[in-house]
C-alpha cells in the first residue's frame, strides 16, 4: 500500500516537473578554431521563441521547459539539436559544414541558394583541395568533377594541364574561363591551392553570363577571408616530401641489345656489329641514370580576422620542387602573397578589395619531344658507357641525329623562366531602395615574363643536331602582359504577394589586354662563361630577332559586353531564367564585331510539391534545364585583316632583297564561332539526406567552326611566315551523360564516412568540315612522315588516321598472295588494302584510334575516427587511345623488351614484326603503333590525426594536425608508355606520346597548425 502510494505521488507529480520553466545559457565554439561564434540562432524547436549569441558567443534564454530541444543554427556550420534536461550551462560546439557553404553558389554577377540553381554547377571545397595537397590547383579538380577532364601535360614541376569541361569543341582554344575572386587567370600556376576556399564550376549555357570567353565552361575560385565578430587567428600548413618516377620502360639491356642488334644487321645483310657478346653484361641503363628522387617543400601562413563591419585575410606561401629528370636543374619555386580586405562604410555601401602577387622561377630541361632527355634515355644504346676513361662524357654515335647522351644533355641545358604577376580588384556595393544594389568593379594583371637560355659550345657526337661547335651564346626575352576589366551591374531583388520572386540584373563590362613581346635577343661570347655571367651588353655579337624582323611586337585587343539577366520563381518551387549578352571583340571586322549570346533556364523543385511533402525517403528533388548560345572569338589576332609579319624575297636590278610580306591571308568576313549548348538534369537527396545524386544529359554544338583551308600558293600562303586566311567552315559535336552520387553517414559521434563516385560518358563527333579538303590535319609522328591527326566528317576531333595491320607475314607465299607493299618479306607487317585496289599506299589508311575517353570517371572516400581522419580517391579513363611515339626508328638504337617478341620465324609470332637494318614499311603509322590507353589510378590516400584538445591547450594552439600522404600511388593501364594521364592538350595531335614525362609518384608529411 506504501508503496502504492509513493508511486501514485509520483506520477501525479510529473506534470509539474516536466512543465518547470528554466532560464538556460551557455556559449557556442567553432570547432575548427575553438573560438566563440557570435550570432548563432538559439531557437526552440517548433516554436518562434528564442535569441542570438552576443559577440563572445554567449547567450541567455528565459521559460525554457525541461524536455524541451533547443536548436543552435549558424551558416555555415552543422546545426545542433539539444533537450534540455536542467539549467547547467551549456558549451555547444559547432563543426563546418561543407555541404551547407555549398548552398550559396556564385553564378555570375551575383549568387544563389543552391536549391534556386537552374544550371548544371558544381562544387569543390576547401577541404577536399586540403586532402590532396595539390601543387597546382589543376590536380584538385583531377577525378573530382563529372564532365571535368584534366590531363597534364608533363609531370615536370611547374608544368600546366589541360581542362576540358564536357568535352573538346573546338580546333582551338578549349581553355576555360578561370576567375580568381573575380580576376580572370590564364595560368593557374599563379594560385596557391591552400589559400582556396571554393571552386564553383559552371558546366552548362548558363555559364553564358560571363560571355565570349565562358564558351568552353567557366571556373570560380574563391579565395579565404576572414570572418566577421572574430579574433585575429593564424594558420600555418606545412608539408615536405620526396617524389619519385611511378614508371620506367623496360628496354633491352646490353647483351639483349647486342643480341638484337646483330640479328638485325644479319637480316640486312651487313657485318655483324657486335662479333663478341661475352663481355657486354647489362651495362648501362640509361633511365636509372636519368631519373632520382627530388624533393617537394610547402609553406602556407594565413591570417584571418574581422570586426563588427570589415574582415580581412592575407595568406603567404612558398613552394619549392626539384624534378624526378635533372633534380635542381628542373627546380620550380613559387611564392604567393595574398590580401582580401571587405568593409562596410555606411550600412548600404560595402567595398571589397583583393591583391595577390606570384613569383615564379622555373628551370627546364627539354621534354616531350624528340630529342628530350627521356626520349635519349630510351634510345641510347646500353652498350655506351656514361663516361669514358678520360672522364667526358660517352658520345652515342651511330644513333641518328637526335639520340645524344643524355646525362650530358642535362649538364650543358642552362633554362630559366621568371614570371612576376600581381592581380587586384577593387569594387564597391550599394544597396538602395531596399530592392536593389549597384556594384562596380575595377580588375587588373600585370605579368612580366623573362627567359634566359645559355648554350655552352658542346659536342654531343657526329653530325648531331645538338651540337654547338661555335661560340658560347645567351638567349634572352622579356614580354610583359597587362589587362584591364571594368564591371557594372545593378541587381533587383523583390518579392511579390509572398509567392513571386522576381531578380533582374542589368550590367555591362569592358575587357582590354595589352602588351609588348620582346622578340629574342641572343648574344655570342669568345671565351667560356657562364648562365649567370652571360649578360648581353657583354657579348661580343647581338642578334636583336624582334629588330630585325621590323615588328613592334606590341598587342591591344578589346572586349565590349552589355548583358541583362532575368529570374522568376513562385514559391520557391518553380523557377524560370533568361538572359541575353551583346559581346563585340577586336578580333573581327567592323562588320562582324558583335554578336548576340542568349540562353534561358527552367527548374522545377518536385519535392516541395504537396505529393512529395510527407515522402520518408525523398528529402530534394529538383529537375532543370537550360538551352543557350555562347560565343568564341579565341582565334589569332588580326585575322581579318592583313599584317607584314611574314617573309618576302624580292627582285631589284637583278638582286635579292630579303623583306616582310603578309602573314596570314586577311579575311574580313569571319565571325563568331556560336556554341549551342542543352542540358537536362536532376538534383535527388534520399534517405534523411544521406544520399545525393545529380544526373544530366549535355549536348553541345559548335558552329561556325574558325579553320585555316589549304589554299593555292600562287595565293602567297606558302612563302614563309605566312599562312591561310582563317574561315568559318566547320562543326563539332559533344554530347553525353553525367552522373554522381554520394553517401554520407554519421554511424556516431566518433564514427562517420562518406564515398562519392561520378562517371562521364561522352561522344564527340566532327559533323562538318568545309573547308575544300573535308579534313584538318594536324601533330607528328616519327621524322617526315604526314600527320597521324585529323578533324574529319563525322569522326572524333583528332581522331588517328593511319594504316591497318593484320598481323605480319609468315612466309613468301603469303606476300606473294598479298596487295603490293613496298619492300615486304616474310616477318614484316602486313597492311590491310582498304580500298581493293591491289596495292597499299596512302589510300588505304583510314581511322585507327581516338585520344578522346568515352567514359572518365571518379571515387573519392573518407572516413573520421575520433581524431582520426582518411581520405583516398582514385580516377578513370576509358575507350581512349596513344600512339607510342617514343621509338626512333634507326638501325642502333635501343628497343622496349617488347621486341624480345619479334618475329624469328613462321609460327614464331603474329604480332610483332622482324628486325633488320633493311627497308621496310614497318616504321610507317600504323595501328601498330595505337594502343589502348585506359587507366586506373590510385591518385592520393591521406592519414591525418588531430591532438585532442587537452594536449593543445599545454602547447597554446588551438588546433593541431599531422598527416601522411601519398599521391600517384599506383595506376592499372595496358599502356606501355610512361604515363597514359598525359597528353600534350591539343585538340588535333593530342595522345601522341613522344616519350612523356611522368607525373611523379609523391611522398609527404605534413602539420596543420592554427592558433
Amino acid at each position: 500500500m506504501k508503496n502504492t502510494f509513493l508511486f501514485l505521488t509520483l506520477l501525479c507529480s510529473l506534470p509539474s516537473l516536466w512543465g518547470q520553466d528554466l532560464k538556460i545559457s551557455g556559449t557556442v565554439k567553432d570547432a575548427s578554431f575553438n573560438e566563440p561564434l557570435p550570432g548563432v540562432n538559439v531557437i526552440i524547436k517548433n516554436t518562434s521563441r528564442g535569441t542570438t549569441t552576443d559577440f563572445d558567443g554567449n547567450f541567455s534564454l528565459d521559460n525554457v521547459a525541461v524536455g524541451e530541444i533547443v536548436v543552435f543554427s549558424y551558416l555555415g556550420f552543422v546545426s545542433k539539436q539539444v533537450t534540455i534536461q536542467n539549467a547547467t550551462p551549456l558549451t555547444i560546439i559547432l563543426v563546418d559544414d561543407v555541404s551547407a557553404l555549398e548552398e550559396v553558389v556564385v553564378v555570375g554577377y551575383g549568387t544563389s541558394t543552391k536549391k534556386e540553381l537552374t544550371g548544371a554547377v558544381a562544387v569543390i571545397g576547401s577541404e577536399t583541395i586540403a586532402d590532396l595537397n595539390p601543387t597546382r590547383v589543376e590536380q584538385a579538380l583531377q577525378g573530382q568533377v563529372a564532365g571535368v577532364q584534366v590531363t597534364s601535360e608533363s609531370g615536370s614541376p611547374g608544368s600546366g594541364s589541360s581542362i576540358r569541361i564536357r568535352g573538346i569543341s573546338t580546333n582551338g582554344d578549349n581553355r576555360p574561363l578561370i576567375l580568381v575572386d573575380g580576376n580572370v587567370i590564364e595560368d593557374l600556376s599563379v594560385i596557391n591551392p591552400g589559400d582556396i576556399e571554393s571552386m564553383n564550376i559552371l558546366k552548362d549555357a548558363t555559364a553564358g553570363i560571363y560571355g565570349v570567353r565562358a564558351a568552353n565552361g567557366v571556373i570560380l575560385i574563391t579565395t579565404k577571408t576572414g570572418k566577421r565578430n572574430t579574433d585575429l587567428s593564424f594558420s600555418y600548413d606545412v608539408y615536405g616530401g620526396t617524389q619519385e618516377t611511378s614508371r620506367k620502360i623496360p628496354v633491352l639491356n646490353a647483351t639483349e641489345y647486342a643480341l638484337l642488334i646483330n640479328e638485325a644487321f644479319a637480316a640486312g645483310g651487313s657485318p655483324l656489329p657486335y662479333p663478341n657478346i661475352a663481355n657486354l653484361g647489362k651495362g648501362t641503363n640509361w633511365q636509372n641514370e636519368v631519373f632520382q628522387r627530388a624533393p617537394v617543400v610547402n609553406h602556407n601562413l594565413s591570417i584571418n580576422g574581422g570586426s563588427e563591419k570589415s574582415t580581412y585575410s592575407f595568406g603567404a606561401s612558398l613552394l619549392t620542387q626539384d624534378g624526378i629528370v635533372g633534380g635542381g636543374k628542373a627546380n620550380f619555386r613559387r611564392y604567393t602573397t595574398r590580401a582580401n580586405f571587405n568593409t562596410d562604410i555606411l550600412e548600404n555601401l560595402k567595398v571589397t578589395a583583393n591583391l595577390l602577387y606570384t613569383g615564379t622561377n622555373r628551370k627546364t630541361l627539354s621534354e616531350n619531344d624528340l630529342g628530350s632527355v627521356l626520349f635519349n634515355a630510351l634510345n641510347n644504346a646500353p652498350t655506351f658507357p656514361i663516361r669514358e676513361p678520360n672522364g667526358d662524357y660517352s658520345l652515342a654515335e651511330g644513333l641518328g641525329n637526335e639520340v645524344i647522351n643524355p646525362l650530358a644533355q642535362v649538364e650543358n641545358t642552362f633554362n630559366k623562366n621568371d614570371v612576376n604577376k600581381i592581380s587586384g580588384k577593387l569594387g564597391a556595393n550599394y544597396s538602395f531602395w531596399n530592392d536593389f544594389v549597384v556594384e562596380t568593379s575595377v580588375q587588373f594583371n600585370y605579368a612580366e615574363v623573362e627567359g634566359k637560355t645559355f648554350t655552352p659550345t658542346v659536342f654531343y657526337g657526329s653530325g648531331k643536331v645538338f651540337n654547338n661547335t661555335g661560340r658560347n651564346s645567351v638567349s634572352v626575352n622579356k614580354d610583359i602582359f597587362k589587362d584591364y576589366t571594368f564591371d557594372a551591374f545593378l541587381n533587383y531583388d523583390r518579392t511579390f504577394w509572398e509567392d513571386h520572386n522576381f531578380k533582374g540584373t542589368l550590367g555591362m563590362s569592358v575587357f582590354v589586354t595589352k602588351g609588348q613581346f620582346s622578340g629574342s635577343s641572343t648574344g655570342f661570347f669568345e671565351n667560356p662563361t657562364n648562365i649567370s655571367d652571360a649578360k648581353i651588353e657583354n657579348a661580343v655579337d647581338v642578334i636583336n630577332g624582334l629588330k630585325d624582323s621590323g615588328l613592334s611586337g606590341k598587342f591591344d585587343e578589346r572586349l565590349l559586353s552589355y548583358f541583362t539577366r532575368l529570374q522568376y520563381n513562385y514559391k520557391g518551387r518553380y523557377l524560370l531564367s533568361g538572359l541575353i549578352r551583346r559581346d563585340g571583340s577586336t578580333r573581327f571586322g567592323p562588320e562582324n564585331r558583335f554578336g548576340y549570346f542568349p540562353s534561358g533556364s527552367i527548374g522545377w523543385i518536385v519535392s516541395d510539391e504537396a505529393f512529395l511533402e510527407k515522402s520518408k525517403w525523398i528529402n530534394f528533388f529538383k529537375l532543370r534545364g537550360s538551352y543557350g548560345i555562347v560565343g568564341n572569338d579565341r582565334i589569332k589576332t588580326n585575322a581579318f585583316r592583313s599584317i607584314l609579319d611574314g617573309e618576302g624575297t624580292y627582285v631589284f636590278n637583278n638582286f635579292l632583297v630579303f623583306g616582310k610580306a603578309v602573314g596570314i591571308l586577311s579575311n574580313p568576313a569571319i565571325q563568331w564561332e556560336e556554341q549551342k549548348t542543352l542540358d537536362v538534369g536532376l538534383d535527388l537527396k534520399l534517405f534523411n539526406n544521406t544520399i545525393d545524386i545529380t544526373a544530366d544529359y549535355f549536348k553541345k554544338s559548335t558552329e561556325s567552326l574558325l579553320l585555316q583551308p589549304p589554299v593555292s600558293g600562287i595565293l602567297g600562303a606558302a612563302a614563309p611566315g605566312s599562312q591561310a586566311p582563317v574561315v568559318n567552315a566547320g562543326t563539332v559535336d559533344n554530347k553525353g551523360f553525367e552522373f554522381a552520387i554520394g553517401y554520407t553517414s554519421d554511424r556516431s559521434k566518433d564514427f562517420n564516412f562518406g564515398v562519392n563516385y561520378n562517371v562521364t560518358f561522352l561522344k564527340n563527333e566532327v559533323i562538318s568540315v568545309n573547308n575544300g579538303v573535308g579534313f584538318v590535319a594536324a601533330g607528328s609522328f616519327g621524322v617526315g612522315q604526314d600527320p597521324p591527326s585529323r578533324m574529319e566528317n563525322g569522326k572524333p576531333l583528332g581522331y588517328f588516321y593511319g594504316l591497318k595491320t593484320n598481323g605480319v607475314f609468315q612466309n613468301q607465299e603469303e606476300v606473294n598472295a598479298h596487295a603490293t607493299q613496298v619492300n615486304a618479306a616474310p616477318g614484316d607487317l602486313r597492311f590491310v588494302d582498304l580500298n581493293g585496289d591491289g596495292k597499299i599506299d596512302s589510300g588505304d589508311r583510314t581511322g585507327i584510334g581516338s585520344p578522346i575517353p568515352e567514359a572518365t570517371m571518379g571515387l573519392n572516400f573518407s572516413f573520421n575516427y575520433r581524431n582520426w581522419d582518411f581520405s583516398s580517391y582514385a580516377f578513370a579513363n576509358v575507350g581512349n587511345d596513344i600512339v607510342r611515339n617514343y621509338e626512333r626508328n634507326q638501325p642502333l638504337v635501343n628497343k622496349s623488351v617488347y621486341a624480345l617478341n619479334r618475329w624469328t620465324g613462321e609460327g614464331s609470332t603474329n604480332t610483332y614484326p622482324r628486325v633488320t637494318t633493311g627497308a621496310t614499311s614497318n616504321t610507317l603509322f600504323s595501328d601498330f603503333y595505337v594502343e589502348d590507353g585506359s587507366f586506373i589510378r590510385l591518385q592520393n590516400i591521406q592519414l591525418g590525426y588531430t591532438l585532442p584538445e587537452q594536449a593543445i591547450e599545454r602547447l597554446g594552439v588551438r588546433n593541431l594536425r599531422v598527416y601522411a600522404s601519398a599521391s600517384n600511388v599506383f595506376t592499372l593501364t595496358e599502356y606501355r608508355g610512361y604515363d597514359p594521364s598525359a597528353s600534350s592538350g591539343d585538340p588535333i595531335g593530342a595522345g601522341i606520346d613522344p616519350g612523356f614525362y611522368p607525373v611523379p609518384r609523391t611522398y609527404l608529411l605534413g602539420l596543420n597548425l592554427k592558433f
